[in-house]
């Protein structure tokens, strides 16, 4: 691996803030998180965040093909070079925006999931995290890399500040595990905060499946939109459509009580709550109960 440094140097480069640049600079570190990602020979990866190739470099010795996503295109051509350097010749290089990319294409193209990897930027994490539980049909794993503080809000359990609407979300769909910590020294330019790499190991059912996935995930975001509140409140005052009425009997049915607050409720009672509060609205549009 080329230092980052002096790659940027070569190309007349800077690191640029509003893209969240911080390139991973050991190489030894990168080697390690390749291997402790499980990543198989015949596995396909999307690499969000190709950057200057720290990662990509080992992920393409790994397996048969990469699809590196990189935004920024003053960093292709270092990119490329490094790639070059390596004599790799099974990576394609995709610059455009992750929220852009078209996952479900790449894994039609060979038919099965992929896998996907990166050091994200923290500016626009919980969008990537957002967008792959929605398209996890065509995801198996990612094995991801966040400043620790947004690690620890994945990770959190109920009734601590960390625990929100990411949390939920990918705590319904996912089995979360920690692969490793990383120091912010290991970066350049050295970030505020030590990061942490994580997987998520997205499962086929989940265990306790919402009637209605987009409306569960519409209750968890009005829940958590004024966290101070109880879920009386939060409910009533979101974009759900219900009052404080029916907010309360919908809590009361799913055995909530409306006085707590949406950091105290697991995922099942989450699913539940969602599951009573859309066969209301399901009802008064069609007359019809489930």
């Amino acid at each position: 691996m080329t230092s980052p440094r002096t790659l940027l140097s070569a190309y007349n480069l800077s690191p640029k803030k509003q893209f969240g640049q911080n390139f991973l600079s050991d190489p030894s570190t990168a080697e390690m998180i390749v291997s402790r990602s499980g990543i198989l020979k015949e596995d396909i990866v999307l690499e969000i965040g190709a950057g200057l190739g720290a990662l990509t470099v080992p992920i393409a010795m790994a397996v048969n093909t990469v699809y590196a996503v990189e935004k920024d295109r003053n960093l292709l051509p270092p990119l490329q070079s490094e790639l070059l350097a390596k004599n790799i010749d099974n990576v394609r290089i995709v610059n455009e925006n992750i929220l852009d990319v078209d996952i479900e294409s790449i894994a039609a193209k060979y038919g099965r999931k992929i896998a996907v990897m990166g050091n994200l930027p923290y500016n626009i994490s919980s969008q990537i995290l957002i967008k792959l539980i929605i398209q996890r049909l065509f995801v198996s794993r990612a094995i991801l890399m966040f400043q620790k503080e947004l690690s620890e809000r994945i990770c959190a359990k109920p009734g601590g500040k960390d625990y929100g609407r990411i949390s939920v979300m990918l705590q319904y769909c996912s089995d979360i595990s920690k692969i490793a910590d990383i120091k912010a020294s290991l970066f350049f330019p050295k970030p505020g905060i030590d990061s942490q790499i994580i997987e998520i190991r997205f499962k086929e059912i989940p265990a306790f499946p919402a009637d209605n996935e987009n409306f569960l995930f519409s209750v968890i975001k009005a829940a958590f939109g004024k966290r101070r509140k109880t879920l009386k409140n939060s409910l009533s005052r979101s974009g759900l459509g219900i009052d404080a009425q029916t907010a309360v009997s919908a809590l009361n049915r799913a055995g909530i009580d409306p006085v707590r607050r949406a950091e105290t409720l697991t995922v099942e009672e989450f699913v539940k709550l969602s599951n009573v509060i859309y066969e209301k609205h399901r009802v008064e549009k069609t007359g019809k109960p489930l």
